[in-house]
């Protein structure tokens, strides 16, 4: 079986230190892992509705959930640990064994406004992978990175390409949001990781 999330796959093609520490890639799963999981996601996945302040959207933990086929190779202990060491090196910390791993679905008239995931003693770390049939300009669900928590102070706007991930440092500074989306599903794979810090140089 091909592994998913392997550093010969995971081809980062950006790093970037304003206005906080983030990465690009462009290739972050197996395309045989893509396509299983689209297909289950399109039918059999157990999604929920979830409504908070900022966001509804649909979603469920990947860890708790009876993956099919290929798709169990994105929750071994191997691809695990091998994405925390891309971390590790990309972001020069250290990391605890804990990762989890959460699938989110947006449909037409949901988006995610800006907020930056920071909470003591919460994760610290998050990768999230695009996952869709491929969604054009027009359907919305760009993820966008902004400078400050001001919405009209935008950084960066990412088209949400099948494939491609951002990694970044969650902080006070993280701010970040996914535009409406007005037609499709946009589906994402979401990392969290937390730093040991125990293990870090102070």
């Amino acid at each position: 079986m091909t592994s998913a999330l392997s550093p010969v796959q995971f081809d980062i093609s950006e790093t970037a230190h304003a206005p906080f520490p983030y990465f690009l890639a462009e290739r972050c799963l197996d395309l045989e892992i893509e396509h299983a999981l689209l297909d289950w996601f399109e039918t059999d996945a157990p999604w929920r509705l979830v409504e908070k302040e900022f966001y509804e959207q649909y979603e469920f933990s990947m860890l708790d959930a009876e993956l099919p086929g290929v798709v169990n190779a994105l929750t071994s202990s191997k691809a695990l640990n091998r994405l925390r060491a891309i971390f590790e090196r990309q972001f020069d910390t250290c990391l605890t064994s804990r990762i989890d791993l959460v699938a989110h679905k947006l449909i037409a008239g949901q988006r995610i406004a800006i907020h930056n995931d920071y909470l003591t003693g919460a994760e610290t770390h998050r990768l999230t992978v695009q996952i869709n049939r491929g969604l054009v300009d027009d359907q919305g669900g760009f993820f966008m990175l902004f400078n400050s928590f001001d919405a009209g102070d935008v950084h960066r706007i990412l088209r949400p390409i099948s494939g491609t991930g951002v990694g970044f440092e969650i902080g006070p500074n993280s701010h970040h949001a996914v535009s409406r989306m007005h037609s499709g599903e946009r589906y994402t794979l979401v990392y969290s990781f937390h730093a040991d810090a125990a293990r870090i140089p102070h």
